[in-house]
């Protein structure tokens, strides 16, 4: 079966990055074989290999495993954040480790996303981290929120949010409930029923108003804040 893109867009060149060659092969024969906009134009077996083969050959994306032997994925990937701020690098992992996750977001990562996610799901978070829209998992998101919550007192947490929804309009909260619930612009698009463009813009309001354009930290709150039951 071929999943078509809906868009008539160039083709999404991908860097697969992974020391089980096995996995890399199949991944790269289902993407190309069920998709009609995506190219896989490498496979690296490890972190420094994934940072020369950038230099060559410039992806689009960059999906890529956390560990591996040698230099690892979160070091791959700050090397080549810094050097390629525009490359979007999503790591696929199969162990759901805090302290992997964070460094990884912390140094660039675009996205962190399970190897048992589903090949429709993955192919869509592909299209969708392409488009611009940042990516993590279900379980990812809810480890990462639980954890953040640990480390900030529930006043504090009532405080922040009540604080942020004295400046937000009731479209922009609106907006901010479906972001809490994991909705990506497209679906709180569709939701709405207004344009990505439209969303776009309400969400770089509120990130201003937040003081932070990182989407975590607007969901963190939000649902620290129980908005997502709005």
């Amino acid at each position: 079966m071929t999943i078509p893109h809906n868009e008539t867009k160039s083709l999404i060149n991908i860097l697969l990055v992974d020391d089980q060659e096995l996995f890399s092969d199949n991944l790269k024969l289902m993407l190309e074989t069920i998709t009609e906009d995506m190219r896989v134009i490498g496979i690296a077996y490890d972190g420094q290999e994934a940072i020369d083969m950038v230099e060559e050959k410039t992806p689009d994306l960059v999906l890529m495993d956390v560990r591996m032997p040698g230099l690892d994925g979160v070091k791959a990937t700050q090397i080549i954040h810094q050097k390629y701020p525009e490359i979007k690098i999503i790591m696929l992992t199969t162990f759901l480790d805090d302290d992997y996750i964070e460094d990884a977001l912390k140094y660039g990562a675009y996205g962190y996303i399970l190897k048992n996610i589903r090949s429709e799901d993955l192919i869509a978070s592909l299209r969708a981290a392409y488009s611009g829209t940042a990516l993590l998992s279900p379980a990812i998101l809810n480890k990462l929120i639980s954890r953040g919550g640990a480390k900030q007192g529930k006043d504090e947490d009532q405080n922040e949010y009540r604080e942020i929804m004295k400046h937000l309009g009731k479209r922009e909260k609106d907006i901010l409930a479906l972001v809490a619930k994991g909705f990506n612009n497209k679906k709180i698009a569709d939701t709405l029923y207004i344009s990505e463009p439209t969303v776009r813009n309400y969400i770089s309001s509120i990130y201003a108003k937040v003081g932070s354009k990182d989407r975590l930290k607007v969901m963190s709150i939000a649902r620290r804040g129980n908005f997502e039951k709005a």
